[in-house]
């Protein structure tokens, strides 16, 4: 006779959310609650999720009113540890002992297993009572699974699941492409230390040692060598150098990553409208020094030695400190500073916002909201300062990482008000286009152009277009005309309802502007078409 394997019960996924890390592990043989039995002989580590634990709860809830919902348990086709493993595999991609789930088929394939069938099924049929947060006379005991079609907002979790799942996937493949270029680094500058060490040991002169002699890579000039004699000089004990070398490699070979992403996403998307030839970052720097000489305090003095490296000096944005964006804010908010401090200021934020890497700054304005209170304010602002702001606000558009910035929905409070980035870029935009000033609805009609050609919502998307049907009351210019008319092409494919209506209702028919140019005629035929 077959021998037949007992496995104790109960094993389980243990699941231990920390702060930035989740942990999995299988726990088989160890009895619920504790007993002399002690701890678990056997824990298999499953891996690690990047799932939170919201969302996770959501899916064991989703699993309890659909597949393993009141009436579908069976001992032995549809048990816990079936349960324990969907939600291994959901969390990691990885399934619990296979040994465990066979087990049941194991057992019945013995003729001790075919003798216990009749009692284990009537064991189940009523085990299948057992509720779900309700009371078990609520329930039916047939197979719910194949009654039941799952909830559509079960499977619009299950979708959000999986991409959160892949995207895990692709954040550990290119964790494994980092750590292959970081070993490749480190082999070579491995294999040049031990030539230069062998050199120093034959006593050869620092002029006899050229590349040839440490890489593959045949260079073959003598400059060359004299450039690695001074490397050698300025090596450290390797102890000190190893996080630092490979923190600034993987920062470089991020930045690389993401300047490819940047690019690529920049091709595929509608080019937005910015003024870089605006003002000279040279003599709005040197206006800005002149007018806060001898004000400033130490630490604010040290932020504008960063804005000059940064700006003048074409360095990083990690040559801004942590406390960059006080002195902004002091140069912004403090009313005994000149109007002008504040322009030249602003000018120069304006070129910053062109570079790719100012969203490092831009995400610092989380915490206080300096940048964003003070926009919020524009219809406050002397005309001069609402220019420059306007300036700063369109040119965030060139990278889409601080394009999107100006789009995000978090919000906080100000002045009794409940505002956000999008709804301060949305005011920004509205007040430029609107202002008597020539130079401000020049900018404000680029700022709309630029939001049309983001993903805004609905309700933002009407507001722009009251805005737009405003403007249109005057005798706009062709180019902001052109911008204008393309922005509510745009709005009223984002909302085809509302939009249409509200050109109906207020006006004028974009039939008016017939005849001011070719490319107009053409937007005026692509809106007169959504209109009823």
């Amino acid at each position: 006779e077959g021998r037949v394997r007992v496995e104790w019960e109960e094993g389980r996924v243990k699941v231990e959310w920390e702060e930035g890390r989740v942990k999995v592990e299988w726990e088989e043989g160890r009895v619920k609650g504790g007993t002399v039995l002690g701890a678990p002989h056997r824990v298999v580590e499953l891996g690690e999720t990047f799932i939170p634990f919201q969302v996770f709860q959501d899916y064991v809830f989703g699993l309890g009113s659909t597949t393993f919902a009141p009436g579908t348990y069976d001992l032995l086709k549809h048990n816990c540890n079936n349960f324990s493993n969907e939600v291994s595999q959901f969390l990691c991609g990885k399934l619990i002992p296979k040994n465990i789930l066979d087990l049941p088929d194991e057992i019945l394939s013995t003729p001790f297993g075919q003798t216990l069938l009749p009692l284990i099924e009537s064991l189940s049929q009523g085990s299948r009572g057992v509720a779900f947060g309700q009371s078990p006379s609520n329930h039916p005991s047939q197979d719910t699974r194949r009654d039941r079609g799952e909830s559509p907002d079960f499977l619009q979790l299950n979708s959000a699941i999986e991409e959160v799942r892949r995207d895990s996937v692709a954040l550990e493949e290119r964790r494994n492409i980092i750590n292959e270029k970081l070993a490749k680094k480190d082999r070579k500058k491995k294999k040049k230390r031990n030539c230069r060490e062998k050199e120093s040991e034959g006593n050869s002169s620092a002029a006899e040692l050229t590349p040839d002699s440490c890489s593959s890579d045949s260079i073959g000039r003598d400059n060359m060598a004299e450039t690695d004699g001074a490397e050698v000089i300025e090596l450290t004990p390797e102890e000190d150098t190893t996080i630092k070398r490979a923190s600034d490699t993987m920062a470089e070979i991020e930045a690389e990553e993401r300047k490819e992403r940047e690019e690529q996403k920049k091709k595929q998307r509608e080019p937005p409208i910015i003024f870089k030839d605006a003002v000279d970052i040279r003599v709005e720097f040197d206006a800005l020094v002149g007018l806060i000489d001898g004000i400033l305090s130490p630490e604010e003095q040290q932020s504008l030695e960063e804005l000059h490296q940064y700006m003048l000096e074409d360095e990083g944005s990690w040559a801004l400190g942590d406390g960059f964006l006080n002195f902004i804010g002091r140069l912004l908010h403090d009313k005994s500073l000149q109007t002008d401090t504040r322009v030249r200021i602003l000018n120069v934020l304006a070129l910053a916002a062109l570079k790719d890497d100012v969203i490092l700054l831009l995400h610092q304005d989380r915490r206080e909201h300096v940048l964003m209170n003070y926009a919020h304010d524009i219809d406050r602002l002397s005309p001069e300062e609402q220019e420059a702001l306007a300036l700063f606000i369109c040119n965030l558009f060139e990278n889409l990482s601080s394009s999107e910035w100006l789009l995000y929905i978090s919000e906080w409070q100000y002045c009794n008000s409940t505002i956000s980035n999008i709804r301060v870029s949305t005011k920004v935009a509205v007040n430029s286009l609107l202002a008597d000033n020539t130079t401000l609805q020049d900018r404000g009609s680029a700022i709309m152009h630029n939001l049309a050609c983001k993903e805004v919502f609905d309700d933002v998307a009407v507001e722009l277009t009251m805005a737009v049907l405003q403007y249109f009351n005057s005798s706009p210019p062709e180019e902001q005309l052109f911008r204008c008319m393309k922005a509510l092409v745009r709005f009223c494919q984002i909302s085809p309802q509302d939009v249409p209506q509200l050109i109906q209702m207020i006006g004028p028919e974009p039939g008016k502007f017939r005849g001011v140019s070719a490319r107009v005629d053409e937007l005026i035929d692509v809106v007169s078409s959504k209109l009823r």
